[in-house]
């Protein structure tokens, strides 16, 4: 079957339109914040993210790279509230000038529910969504193919440059870069590698710009498409119900029915 016709999904997560799959990343990322607390988050992290990666069998490979993204914020959060939080009484640990309250470990661990469950959100939809059927499915819809354009590469970003790197770093290495070993040779490796990585970006964007001049990407009117992801009746009523839940949620914290 030809690449552009979109094959079906392994599971039923795969096989949802994107843009319900994008809707529910991003009502749980403003939903994560908005809930605030550490019950809010943990359940959205139940309910929006370990169990649609369990249905799609990707939990294993969700959990790995929302710790990898997730781990440098969380590590700065989890030291700056739990040595500095301001006006902290309850003592854990004492070093030197340096204290760690039982409030700063609280503040942190609610912060951390909410990194978690927006990584977890973004792991989601980039594991079982392919870009380019977001995209379509956006031009379908009346969007610009402009703005789909620009939604693609955001998207497409970080996994290029990731690739692109790994590629980069091959070829250092085949040419006799010690990329290995203590963390200062590594962090000297890198420099060698940052460079390329940049100026390849700045390439690609440059030959993918002329690509689409080519195909008329900025002729006038609308596009026909010769294929589009699947959607039903029931998806934009799933859709429709968390817009209404995370207006509900936002209403409730304004009110103060939500400490």
């Amino acid at each position: 079957m030809p690449a552009f016709l979109g094959r079906p999904g392994p599971s039923v997560v795969h096989r949802l339109n994107p843009l319900t799959k994008a809707t529910l990343a991003v009502v749980t990322t403003i939903a994560a914040v908005v809930a605030g607390g550490l019950v809010g988050p943990a359940l959205l992290v139940a309910v929006a993210v370990i169990a649609p990666a369990i249905a799609a069998g990707v939990l294993g490979r969700l959990v790995r790279l929302s710790l990898l993204f997730a781990l440098p914020i969380a590590v700065s959060v989890l030291l700056v509230n739990v040595f500095f939080f301001p006006g902290g009484e309850t003592v854990l640990l004492r070093i030197g000038p340096i204290t760690a309250t039982g409030e700063g470990l609280g503040f942190a661990l609610e912060i951390l529910a909410r990194i978690m469950a927006i990584s977890g959100a973004v792991t989601l939809f980039y594991l079982t969504t392919r870009p380019a059927d977001l995209v379509v499915d956006l031009e379908r819809r009346g969007i610009s193919s402009q703005i789909a354009f620009v939604a693609n590469a955001s998207v497409q970003t970080v996994p290029a440059m990731v690739e692109r790197a790994a590629q980069i770093t091959a070829a250092q290495r085949a040419r006799g870069l010690d990329t290995e070993g203590s963390i200062w040779r590594r962090v000297r490796g890198i420099v060698p590698i940052v460079g390329p990585v940049i100026l390849g970006s700045i390439a690609e964007v440059e030959e993918r710009t002329m690509a689409l001049e080519a195909r008329g990407f900025t002729r006038p009117g609308r596009r026909t498409l010769l294929w589009a992801p699947a959607d039903s009746a029931r998806q934009s009523l799933l859709r429709w119900a968390m817009l209404a839940g995370l207006l509900a949620l936002i209403a409730a914290r304004v009110a103060g029915i939500l400490r």
